[in-house]
């Protein structure tokens, strides 16, 4: 009976190096978003022609969050309740003793977009990052920006101030 050829070695077995590797993965997972945020730009220029005004220009935070609800609920220091789980947005409540928010999170900007085009109608304040939103009580909205990054924007809704005639 013939012998399995054994695989030779050229270093000693390092029972560690496999822990570390995935260590190593997961913490430069975790720095990508952060990395990759800081250079995603917004489309304001895209909203403001879609009846929204921007409020802000740059996160006070530095840094903006990546588009999951777990983890904007979780810098905004709440437990989410997802609501909605579709292949176009992602959506739940996160509600704490200071504030109720409603974080909505999208595969891609498009989704973004319309929802934000379908949002104006109605009109509000939102706070607006890379494929994710934040809906909540407008005064409350900036204390969030601190902690997620992104843009607050103004919606006009359908019946909001009109130009006078003069």
């Amino acid at each position: 009976m013939p012998q399995q050829p054994q695989r030779a070695t050229t270093s000693p077995r390092r029972p560690f190096a496999r822990p570390l590797r995935v260590a190593a993965l997961v913490a430069g997972l975790a720095l990508l978003p952060l990395a990759t945020a800081c250079g995603a730009g917004t489309d304001a220029k895209s909203a403001e022609g879609k009846g929204a005004s921007r409020l802000s220009a740059t996160p006070a935070a530095g840094v903006v969050a990546p588009p999951k609800v777990e983890v904007i609920a979780g810098l905004l220091g709440c437990e989410p309740a997802i609501r909605t789980d579709a292949d176009e947005l992602r959506e739940g409540t996160c509600r704490s003793a200071k504030a109720n928010y409603l974080i909505t999170t999208f595969p891609e900007e498009k989704f973004k977009l319309t929802w934000l085009d379908s949002a104006s109608i109605y009109g509000g304040t939102y706070l607006v990052g890379p494929r994710w939103v934040v809906s909540g009580r407008p005064e409350l909205l900036e204390p969030a920006r601190d902690k997620v990054g992104g843009d607050i924007q103004q919606l006009r809704g359908m019946n909001g101030p009109t130009p006078s005639a003069s």
